[in-house]
């Protein structure tokens, strides 16, 4: 954050983002709105994915039924990563069973110079539907906007959809390093946009995912991401609100993804929280971790997985409970539920006893 914000809010949410004392753990869960959900798929059955976040009322009521349902302490806009890349000229589809496919991927700088950056004000439906959801919470929960980190979205506009291996990635990024890096620099022009639409319309938080940085080595990640993600988590804090950072996989990158000044760093489920927040010397805020298959078990094994992630973060100020990815579809409702009770029964261990009791 920038010295010269005002404290935004005293939401247990934004205050945990900002490493500020909270009265409980404050949670949510990545997909908390999604396929898991009997009110999400009955909209489904109606709309296309999409047409919901195209649809600012649609968008809102998936939103506001998920944060309700799981009465968690922040609410995500319900959107999706690549919807900028439209915005920049580059159309993409959702094909059954394989996610999202691009028919034109990017594989030279001729192609990358094409693209555009002065249509963001396009995706204004996504802030359309955050002032929908502000408006119908009125402060009462956190509410979060979202982008993809620059290398995410690079790799989807190169590789023409999801990729094991992110050879085509690599090789643009090896072979046409130039390239790469206006490409991540036209990333950043319209994320940067995208996010002032969200912070604009009320989001307290923007998280910005780097779902596949972790096919990335550490040397890669110094030399060929980092410089642009810095740049991007500057300019969305200078808007005024905290940044979550997220990666799958990253455990090898905690240190160099710390370089990019996130006041929040996402943990996924390999590491045990503990450890990985004592790596960063808690320099930062950390969200995490539950593994979100852990959702599956009987309650009497989440509650304990849940709490010694909760001892892990030890009281800690900064720590906001969450999955270390996100829900499943087929995850039991009811053990999400179960969670958010888990979360606020615990007690920390007090100085003088040391053992954590149940409420």
């Amino acid at each position: 954050m920038s010295d010269n914000v005002p404290d935004l809010s005293s939401h247990r949410f934004v205050r945990a983002c900002l490493r500020q004392p909270v009265d409980h753990t404050p949670v949510w869960f990545l997909r908390q709105a999604g396929r898991y959900m009997p009110e999400y798929m009955e909209v489904r059955r109606h709309h296309s994915l999409i047409e919901i976040c195209k649809r600012p009322e649609l968008a809102a009521e998936v939103t506001i039924t998920a944060a309700e349902k799981l009465d968690v302490d922040a609410a995500i806009i319900f959107a999706d990563l690549l919807l900028p890349l439209e915005s920049m000229g580059l159309d993409f589809e959702f094909q059954a069973g394989e996610g999202p496919v691009i028919h034109r991927p990017l594989r030279d700088a001729a192609a990358i110079a094409a693209l555009q950056t002065t249509r963001a004000s396009e995706l204004a439906y996504v802030g359309e539907a955050i002032q929908r959801v502000v408006g119908h919470f009125k402060g009462r929960l956190g509410m979060i906007g979202f982008c993809g980190a620059p290398f995410t979205l690079a790799s989807y506009m190169i590789e023409g959809g999801g990729s094991r291996n992110y050879i085509e990635t690599k090789k643009l990024m090896y072979r046409q390093t130039d390239a790469w890096r206006m490409l991540l620099d036209k990333l950043c022009i319209v994320l940067r946009e995208f996010a002032a639409q969200q912070v604009a319309a009320g989001a307290d938080v923007m998280q910005i995912f780097d779902s596949w940085a972790g096919a990335l080595s550490v040397e890669d990640y110094r030399d060929f991401v980092l410089p642009a993600t810095r740049t991007l988590v500057r300019e969305v804090q200078a808007l005024g609100v905290p940044v979550i950072y997220f990666g799958v996989d990253t455990a090898s990158l905690l240190s160099a993804m710390r370089e990019t000044g996130a006041d929040v760093l996402g943990l996924d489920w390999r590491t045990p929280l503990d450890q990985a927040w004592r790596s960063l010397d808690y320099a930062c805020a950390v969200q995490g971790n539950l593994d979100p298959i852990t959702l599956f078990a009987k309650p009497e094994l989440i509650r304990t997985r849940v709490h010694q992630i909760l001892a892990q973060a030890g009281g800690r100020p900064g720590h906001i409970f969450n999955l270390g990815h996100g829900i499943v579809p087929g995850t039991p409702v009811e053990n999400v539920q179960a969670v958010v009770k888990f979360v606020r029964e615990y007690i920390p261990p007090s100085p003088a006893h040391g053992e954590a009791r149940r409420g």
